[in-house]
Formats: C-alpha cells, sequence, structure tokens
C-alpha cells in the first residue's frame, strides 16, 4: 500500500517531478544553480539506526541488544570502527571508505518533528518538512526559489510516474518512463501528443516530457534500456542517476526512495543485503559522477528509527532516534556527530534511543550552505521550525 495519494490525469501527466523507478528503488530530479549537487536518499520502513551504526563503546549495548550486539573491530565478522567508540556495519565497505577518506559523516540519535510510530504518517511528515502533512515536499518548495540554469533541461529530468511527497510541488518536470514494463510504441506516444496539444496545460507538458526521454535515452545509450538484475535495482538506479547528473545541461538535484527497512523480525540476517545494496549504491553514484563527486553531498534519511531491545522474533519495532547519513566530496566526514544521549537509563519512553539532533537542521544546513539559498527560502521548505537552527560544519570549507 503506497503512502501517496492517487494521481489525477493532469497530475500524471505534468509530474511534480522527475523519476526514474526500478524494482524498489525510484529516483526524482531537478535543478538547481551552479555547480553543486544534491541528493537526498530515502530509507522506508525505518532502518534500525543501532544495527547499522552501533555504538560498541556504550557498555549498555550488549545487555540491551543482544543478539544484534554484532562483534568489535577485529573480530570476526566484527563491526567497520569508526574512531573507537562507534562501528559501522560488516557490509558497508564503501561508506566506510569513504568515511576514511573524510567524505563520509554519520550523524546518530536524530529524528524528525513528529513522534508518530506510524509508517505512512512519519513519511509524509518527513517529506513535507512540517508540523503537518503538506501537498508539497521540502525540497521541491526550496527549489521553487531557485531559477533554471541558462542552456540546461528545463527543471530537470522525469523518467517515471510514481513521485515522491518530498518533491512534489510547484517545479514542473517533464515525464519518462524507462524500460522494465511495457513500452508504449512511438505512433502511440506521438498520438497521445497529438490529441493533448490543444490542451494549454497538458499539452506542452507532453511535449517536454518527450523532449526529455528522448535527453535521457541518448545521454544514458544503452543503459537507458537495460533492465537490472534482481537485487542490483540500486545500483543501476546510482549509476544512471549519477551520469546524469554530471551532465553540464544535467539535473543537479535528485531525491531517492529505497524500501525494505521495516524489521520487525530476523533482523540480523534480514538487514545485510539491504545495506549492501545501499553500500552499493553509494559508491556506484560517486564512480558515475566522477569529477563532479566533489561538489556533491548525498543526506540519507529515514522515518524513523527502532525500538533498542529486541523483539521475541529477534527483530526490532518502531522507534524514534535513529541515525542519517551524509556524504560525498563537498561534505567535512570523517567523524561521528550529533550529542550521543547514552543508552542506559536514558531511553526515551523506555524503548527507544533518545534524539537529540532534529532532522530540519541538517536539511536546513545543507539547503543554506550547499545549494546557497537565502534565510526566507531556507524558512518556506521548512516552515514552522525556527527552532531547528541550520547546522552549520557540514561541509568542506
Amino acid at each position: 500500500m503506497s503512502h501517496l495519494p492517487a494521481f489525477g490525469r493532469r497530475a500524471a501527466l505534468l509530474g511534480l517531478t522527475a523519476a526514474l523507478t526500478l524494482p524498489r528503488a525510484r529516483v526524482a530530479f531537478a535543478q538547481a544553480p551552479g555547480e553543486a549537487r544534491l541528493v537526498v536518499v530515502m530509507l522506508r520502513g525505518g532502518l534500525d539506526g543501532l544495527f547499522a551504526v552501533q555504538p560498541y563503546g556504550d557498555p549498555a549495548l550488549r545487555d540491551l541488544r543482544g543478539p544484534l550486539a554484532l562483534p568489535e573491530p577485529g573480530a570476526e565478522g566484527g563491526l567497520l570502527d569508526l574512531g573507537g567508540r562507534f562501528g559501522l556495519h560488516p557490509r558497508m565497505t564503501s561508506l566506510h571508505a569513504m568515511y576514511a577518506g573524510n567524505e563520509a559523516l554519520i550523524i546518530h540519535a536524530v529524528a524528525g518533528n513528529w513522534r508518530t510510530r506510524s509508517h505512512f504518517d512519519a513519511q509524509d511528515l518527513l517529506e513535507s518538512g512540517a508540523d503537518q502533512r503538506l501537498a508539497s515536499g521540502w525540497l521541491n518548495r526550496a527549489l521553487s526559489a531557485v531559477p533554471a540554469r541558462p542552456g540546461a533541461q528545463h527543471n530537470g529530468l522525469a523518467v517515471g510516474t510514481d513521485m515522491p511527497l518530498l518533491m512534489r510541488g510547484p517545479t514542473p518536470v517533464g515525464n519518462y518512463a524507462p524500460r522494465g514494463s511495457a513500452t508504449p510504441p512511438p505512433d502511440l506516444l506521438a498520438r497521445v501528443a497529438e490529441l493533448n496539444a490543444a490542451d494549454p496545460m497538458t499539452g506542452p507538458a507532453i511535449a517536454e516530457g518527450l523532449r526529455i526521454r528522448g535527453y535521457a535515452v541518448s545521454t544514458l545509450g544503452d543503459a537507458a534500456a537495460m533492465r537490472p538484475q534482481p537485487g542490483g535495482a540500486f545500483r543501476a538506479l546510482a549509476l544512471s542517476a549519477g551520469r546524469l547528473m554530471a551532465q553540464a545541461d544535467g539535473p543537479r538535484v535528485a531525491a531517492f526512495e529505497l524500501s525494505g527497512w521495516d524489521t520487525h523480525a530476523q533482523q540480523v540476517t534480514r538487514l545485510n543485503g539491504p545495506l549492501f545494496q545501499l553500500d552499493e549504491g553509494f559508491g556506484a553514484l560517486k564512480e558515475s559522477l566522477g569529477d563532479h563527486w566533489r561538489r556533491t553531498a548525498v543526506l540519507v534519511v529515514t522515518e524513523f528509527g527502532r525500538t533498542v531491545r529486541v523483539n521475541g522474533t529477534m527483530g526490532t519495532d518502531h522507534g524514534t532516534g535513529g541515525v542519517a547519513f551524509l556524504l560525498g566530496g563537498a561534505v567535512a566526514g570523517g567523524r561521528v556527530a550529533g550529542n550521543w544521549p547514552g543508552l542506559a537509563g536514558n531511553l526515551f519512553q523506555d524503548r527507544d534511543l533518545a534524539p537529540t539532533t532534529d532532522l530540519r537542521s541538517i536539511a536546513k544546513g545543507l539547503l543554506r550552505d550547499h545549494l546557497k539559498l537565502a534565510g526566507p527560502a531556507v524558512a518556506r521548505a521548512f516552515p514552522g521550525s525556527d527552532l531547528a537552527v541550520p547546522m552549520g560544519g557540514l561541509l568542506r570549507a
């Protein structure tokens, strides 16, 4: 069941952003000024931040987590050390290499401005960037204040139709459907364009979508026609997105969504694959962006963390505090940031990691310092968030 509302005919044709859709993973694009690239990755389902980034130096960890506490760094199957107190899951070797190269910042005990344990409510609030669900997302509202770059593809590239709320709003883009399901024949596309040519809304949108579709195919070449193997969708998506974002006239902002993080049972084995695929996608994005990686910031978020204690089916339930990743050549990495609250006697509602960093502060810091948006534009992106001060020090000087 999707948390997104159904689209009408015009909404589906106009889009509201650009999106490339593959099994269990999607990406959306838009424009931003200059050479800075921003990518937001949403992990739908609630990643257990204490499993991905374990505070092995916290004396209460092993008693509370039991079988979810992995061996310490240096032991067989052990964590990848992050400086003597925290350890990264051993399947995330690309992220660890970025951390060692000062290209990855990890922020623990993060949460949004909500305290709901509902996936759908939390995801809507995460993408809306407000205290209530809005019809537009915070990233689209931020981009609406940005003029299009001269000579660039108008409003980026649209591939697919299922748009994340994060990118829906006043910034219109075209649409492109990649292969992987039925591909409409060219004569049908031409007929649809002809029938809608006189409509002042759908006519220009369809024409623009067909033009951008041709741009995507010419840019990606054979990759635009390839269906990825099962399990490799996110890597394939990241490679294509990076190639498009590396073009001089390509998009500068992308929003990914990746499902599969709701681990109520058998978490130790169930998260191995998703964490590995996510890590492979990070490496693929860096590879395909090439030199533009040094101008890139990638923010990875999830709607909430998970309970500290393991449940009766060796999994975890919906929680509060979690982890956020920030990676890229533009990031001042090589450290674990945030105010660690500790686990012993300090759990939120006696069950969750207590949040100490507002997710909005991280996002607002990126909008201000990376996309160079003025204060009023940042405030419009996150209405009613005056108490969430934009976080500084996220980027290289």
